[in-house]
């Protein structure tokens, strides 16, 4: 006769069978729990880090609105009103009692930044003359860390001075000119001291940009008086603006035309504000020369570049090409003689960043396959290294 438990009442064979059935029904009931509690804990998790959970219910409608709502990150815990997303480089009062004075003034919509050195006082002197306080935010990126023996100048108190010892315009830029940081101004000049603006007007410069549609520009170089590095950006006496520069290129029995375009030199560009926040992001927080740079400023045009970036005939300047970066006095009182040169080893550190630079630009093309390249096979554009 077959054993028969006692308790179950029931034979061996069958309560193995029994058993296996409820370890299966439990393991079933367990996984189901555990699933519903990491969906659970999800849920509450992205609604931690999104948004603070709302008290009490809302309708589906409201629901949709506000998971939809787009928080810049880290502010998620704030009512959106407050939220204050950009900036400017305005000064404010201390006290109230010149408020309503301020609120009458008009806004300045653009901004100039300059690197300067002491060595170059007058020559900034007179760039800064030409942009009206009215229409213009002055910021000084001073590269000599001398920054007192500016005071005596007119316009210094209203102008932002910032110091770091043998930086580059480029270093100050990516640092301080953060695209939410100058969001207010429509358009911004970053321009070198070393600039001559006897012929240059920028509320008329400006018009012309507006009504060309240039989201890049820069100024014509006076050809005669200037340190012409590109053919393009020389000045071109029978037009207002120009965007296409023709090039005979011979090799021996073999000549050919090519069209260099889409072409602003980052000696005195000019952006608007939505081509500088593409910029800004393209500028290598390491290379601080930036050389490269302006082969590839076409990407920020906000559209064709061979229509976005332009240079202007009508209002022109001459590059001085002054030694700045490099060059410096062991102390004021010696002589010229005594001056260090550092502008070999500055060169050629600019040289080497533009090599790493184009080696980075190549590795991120290869490496991001969403990336889709407007300019793969240009028609009208020459791009030099």
């Amino acid at each position: 006769m077959k054993p028969y438990l006692a308790v179950f009442g029931l034979p061996e064979s069958k309560k193995r069978s029994w058993l296996c059935s409820v370890f299966i029904a439990a393991s079933l009931i367990c996984g189901i729990y555990f699933l519903g509690f990491a969906s659970v804990g999800k849920e509450y998790k992205e609604q931690k880090f999104t948004r603070w959970p709302v008290i009490g219910s809302m309708s589906g409608v409201k629901a949709a609105k506000c998971k939809n709502q787009r928080m810049p990150i880290g502010s998620e815990p704030l009512p959106s009103g407050i939220v204050a997303e950009a900036s400017d480089l305005e000064m404010r009062p201390l006290w109230s009692a010149s408020t309503k004075k301020e609120k009458k003034q008009k806004r300045p919509m653009s901004l100039l930044a300059i690197a300067v050195g002491i060595q170059q006082k007058e020559v900034v002197n007179r760039i800064v003359g030409k942009f009206p306080s009215s229409d213009f935010i002055v910021m000084l990126f001073h590269y000599d860390g001398v920054v007192e023996k500016w005071g005596d100048l007119s316009w210094s108190d209203r102008a932002i001075h910032i110091s770091a010892v043998n930086q580059t315009k480029w270093w100050f830029a990516k640092r301080f000119l953060h695209p939410d940081i100058v969001a207010e101004y429509d358009y911004v000049f970053i321009w070198d001291e070393d600039i001559g603006v006897e012929n240059f007007n920028p509320s008329r410069y400006l018009s012309v940009v507006k009504e060309q549609g240039l989201e890049i520009s820069q100024p014509a170089l006076d050809r005669s008086k200037s340190e012409v590095h590109f053919p393009i950006t020389a000045r071109n006496r029978k037009s207002t603006v120009h965007r296409l520069v023709l090039k005979l290129k011979s090799f021996l029995s073999n000549c050919s035309l090519h069209y260099l375009g889409s072409w602003v030199e980052i000696m005195a560009p000019v952006f608007s504000k939505a081509a500088w926040r593409c910029v800004w992001y393209m500028i290598q927080n390491d290379l601080i020369h930036a050389w490269g740079l302006d082969t590839q400023l076409g990407y920020c045009a906000q559209g064709d570049r061979a229509k976005n970036v332009g240079v202007v005939d009508s209002e022109y300047i001459v590059h001085l090409g002054l030694p700045t970066l490099g060059v410096f006095n062991k102390t004021e009182a010696q002589s010229e003689t005594h001056k260090v040169d550092n502008r070999p080893e500055v060169r050629m550190q600019s040289h080497m960043e533009m090599l790493l630079f184009k080696k980075r630009w190549e590795n991120a093309v290869v490496h991001d396959k969403c990336w889709f390249d407007p300019y793969q096979s240009p028609v009208n554009h020459t791009t030099k290294w």
